[in-house]
């Protein structure tokens, strides 16, 4: 039944593309701004990203959303560690928001999101199943506007997005995405912005409007970004986090961590180049943090070749922690990272870790696109184990003198209908190699398959 009705609401609004124009959807569905449509002809569609709510159409309302469907098939996800074979099952994502403007000062934008699991062998993991929650419902306040300058304030449930998403991510690949709940002050300006925030994580459960905030803030800190020039972009930013019983394979202790970087990166007539370095410092139980991590994405796309292809070499280093069992710590912490910067579905997580990572896009057509990437992934530190994306701690490896993790070989396709649907599929093979060969008897190789067919309007 579910299916049928999303084709039929598929197949509406794919009438509706061939003739409308308008914006692409944005991973932040509340920076999305609808207002060029009040003079437009008023059909359904305008009619609900445009609502006039007073005469001379300064207060409007904006309504959107998103229906997601996703097969997953799991061979040996823990590399053989517990034996769950194979495991296929089924996610789906559904969302509605509304965004109502207040003339060009006030906004409020509340969003309901709901996440489901059907299938898994051990049931769904904490990115899997959320069946009801309120992800976003914060008010928005410009206190100064002035030419092409503006302070805005926000306060209230919201979700967070940085830079190239290594630090801080909605994560919206995973079907369970990140927010929090606090305020942050915005400033933009035609060449600069800045933002100030300071948060509270909520613990995400799997029921009903039953996610629970934080009593103390564990998120704060500043993002900035500054076009230098035409060839050049350059963020710099601070990071503070506070987390109880935080375990790595040096223990378990509170910690307190600063994580201070720059990201100086763009894309400039198909040479795109990304480079980032951060350095963290703080407290875990009575020891001290030093912890630290480089990577460098270079690429280039040949525009006037067959297929449009583009070719990047991606480079991590990530600190481990050099000396295990002396109470100190040189574990890097990923914070809030994107599931999928190693591979859509990663199994390695940016702690400790050595990744060579080539990647290729070919444009088949205007709107088929092809991926295939190489993961190749080592151990930084011989007294430090791995972690998984999330930055949780997985397996012990200070008994094991083997450096190499292993190598994954990847495919993805992405086909947009139009500018509503859009199929994804993957397929990623994981070569395990002599780290996991040590740490797990009989250790197996990895296989993952997906398929994913996304709705948005």
């Amino acid at each position: 039944m579910q299916t049928r009705l999303f084709v039929s609401f598929a197949f509406c609004f794919q009438m509706l593309a061939i003739s409308l124009s308008a914006q692409n959807f944005l991973l932040m569905r509340y920076d999305e701004n609808y207002e060029y449509l009040k003079d437009s002809l008023q059909n359904f569609y305008n009619t609900l990203k445009f609502y006039p709510l007073s005469k001379n159409k300064k207060n409007y309302a904006s309504f959107g959303g998103e229906a997601r469907f996703e097969f997953v098939s799991m061979h040996n996800e823990t590399w053989g560690k517990t034996n769950i074979g194979q495991d296929i099952f089924y996610l789906q994502r559904y969302d509605f928001h509304g965004n109502v403007h207040f003339g060009n000062r006030f906004r409020i934008f509340a969003q309901l999101r709901s996440a489901l699991e059907n299938g898994r062998k051990n049931g769904p993991r904490p990115i899997d199943e959320d069946k009801l929650n309120v992800q976003n419902l914060f008010a928005d306040a410009v206190v100064w506007n002035k030419a092409t300058r503006s302070l805005t304030l926000r306060i209230g449930e919201q979700e967070l997005d940085y830079g190239s998403s290594r630090l801080i991510s909605v994560r919206d690949g995973p079907n369970v995405r990140l927010y929090f709940t606090g305020a942050k002050a915005m400033y933009a300006s035609s060449r600069f912005y800045a933002d100030v925030f300071v948060m509270k994580a909520d613990t995400l459960n799997p029921g009903v409007f039953d996610n629970k905030t934080s009593k103390n803030v564990n998120l704060w800190g500043i993002y900035s970004s500054r076009m230098i020039s035409e060839i050049a972009n350059l963020d710099i930013f601070y990071i503070g986090i506070y987390r109880e019983n935080a375990v790595f394979e040096e223990g378990t202790a509170n910690e307190t961590r600063h994580t201070i970087g720059f990201r100086f990166f763009k894309n400039v007539g198909g040479f795109t180049y990304d480079l980032e370095g951060t350095y963290q410092f703080g407290k875990f139980g009575n020891g001290d943090i030093s912890a630290w991590a480089t990577a460098i994405d270079i690429g280039y796309q040949l525009p006037h070749v067959k297929f449009k292809p583009s070719i990047n070499l991606r480079n991590d280093y990530i600190s481990g922690d050099g000396h295990q069992g002396d109470g100190k710590l040189g574990t890097f912490n990923p914070i809030y990272p994107q599931g999928g910067y190693f591979g859509f579905d990663p199994q390695v997580g940016s702690a400790n870790l050595i990744a060579i990572h080539p990647y290729a896009t070919f444009m088949f057509l205007p709107n088929l696109v092809l991926q295939t990437d190489i993961v190749m992934s080592w151990r930084q530190s011989l007294q430090d184990g791995i972690y998984r994306p999330s930055g949780t701690f997985y397996l012990a490896g200070s008994s094991s003198s083997s450096r190499h993790i292993g190598n994954a070989f990847l495919a993805t396709t992405v086909y947009s209908l139009n500018r509503f649907i859009t199929l994804n599929t993957g397929i990623q093979y994981f070569k395990t190699g002599s780290f996991i060969h040590d740490i797990i008897p009989n250790s197996k190789n990895g296989l993952f398959l997906d398929a994913r067919i996304k709705f948005m309007f």
